[in-house]
């Protein structure tokens, strides 16, 4: 838990802290997210190659970040779920599902702004 009465510097460490363990988390529990970070990695120097502008590289790498993100909330919500009940209840299939089609959505954004640079880059 964190420190409620760290401030400054020292709540910013704790913080750096807490952000690096839930990386840790995702990348030793989140299948999904390790094949995600994986594919992020491998193509964040094709946005630099495939980026014209830094406009354009801007968007594809924060398209892909954007993806992470998405992954690491779906990840907390499945994980909150979980740790309420594992009997089946339509309220928590529903949060999972929602947190589920966000990550689908990122992806369909994040193909959308890489086919748009693309078609652009390489006409």
């Amino acid at each position: 838990m964190a420190n409620q009465s760290s401030t400054g510097w020292r709540r910013l460490w704790n913080a750096t802290g807490y952000s690096i363990a839930g990386l840790k988390a995702a990348w030793c529990n989140e299948a999904a997210f390790r094949q995600e970070l994986v594919i992020v990695l491998i193509l964040l120097p094709t946005a630099l190659w495939l980026g014209e502008t830094l406009t354009q590289r801007a968007l594809l790498i924060f398209s892909l970040l954007a993806v992470l993100v998405v992954e690491l909330l779906n990840s907390a919500i499945e994980t909150v779920v979980d740790r309420i009940g594992s009997e089946p209840n339509e309220l928590s299939g529903r949060a999972k599902d929602l947190g589920s089609a966000a990550v689908m959505i990122s992806l369909i954004a994040a193909g959308v702004v890489w086919s748009l640079v693309a078609i652009e880059r390489l006409r």
